[in-house]
């Protein structure tokens, strides 16, 4: 299991077209993939579940995976989270 805190960068946070191009790039590894803000823990592939979090921009979580792929999903993820979701907004 990876564990990794990450700030997110994005204006909008990680809601409606950020979230789900998030969960597009979360489903493609095989690893069960969680986001955690605070005491609340979602599964990263579930819109409604990401969506509940209300993760706004500069938000704390922890991005946790765990299986075959756990590292490359937790790096690419962590990427994506402070840098591309920027140039997707």
């Amino acid at each position: 299991m990876v564990n990794k805190e990450v700030v997110i960068m994005s204006p909008s946070g990680l809601e409606s077209k950020p979230a789900a191009m998030f969960i597009q790039k979360a489903s493609s590894y095989k690893s069960n993939i969680w986001i955690e803000k605070g005491e609340r823990k979602a599964n990263a592939k579930s819109l409604l579940g990401l969506l509940s979090l209300s993760i706004g921009n500069g938000t704390k979580v922890v991005l946790t995976a765990e299986g075959e792929d756990e590292q490359k999903a937790v790096q690419e993820l962590e990427e994506y989270l402070t840098t591309g979701i920027r140039g997707n907004v």
